[in-house]
């Protein structure tokens, strides 16, 4: 059986997946955005680029992000962590807008009130916490 804590588990570190990832991704964008132009088959420019500490900060934000998802798949059903995670690019998308100062289309605006609205559906929809495996293995039901 699945208990409330492992459920409030599972919604911590959806939240910390929701600050790190578009943190991460501001961080890295604006390292880029400082360090300029960079494309090329050598990866010496890229390597140059994480001496920026944008760069490096935001590399490690990801980093720390897909450890805390892993640990979230560990608690929680795949069809629950993929959709919910997918918030982050509706968080990311304003950190552009207000931090970066970048111009969102309409088509972007479309895109993220649409990644919204699923991800409300399935965040009602879906059992969000799950055994794990080894429960599963030995005919431990799963309740919601």
């Amino acid at each position: 059986m699945v208990g409330p804590q492992t459920t409030g588990r599972a919604y911590r570190l959806l939240a910390l997946t929701l600050v790190l990832r578009p943190l991460g991704n501001l961080s890295l964008a604006w390292g880029m955005k400082q360090f300029g132009s960079v494309l090329s088959f050598s990866p010496l420019p890229y390597l140059a680029s994480m001496m920026s500490p944008f760069v490096s900060g935001g590399i490690l934000l990801l980093i720390l992000a897909t450890l805390v998802r892993m640990a979230m798949l560990s608690v929680a059903d795949l069809s629950f962590v993929v959709p919910t995670t997918a918030f982050g690019y509706v968080i990311t998308t304003l950190l552009a807008l207000f931090v970066l100062h970048e111009v969102i289309t309409p088509a972007n605006w479309l895109g993220t009130g649409l990644i919204f609205l699923g991800t409300a559906v399935v965040g009602l929809e879906t059992q969000a916490v799950t055994t794990t495996s080894s429960n599963a293995a030995h005919g431990s039901k799963i309740e919601s």
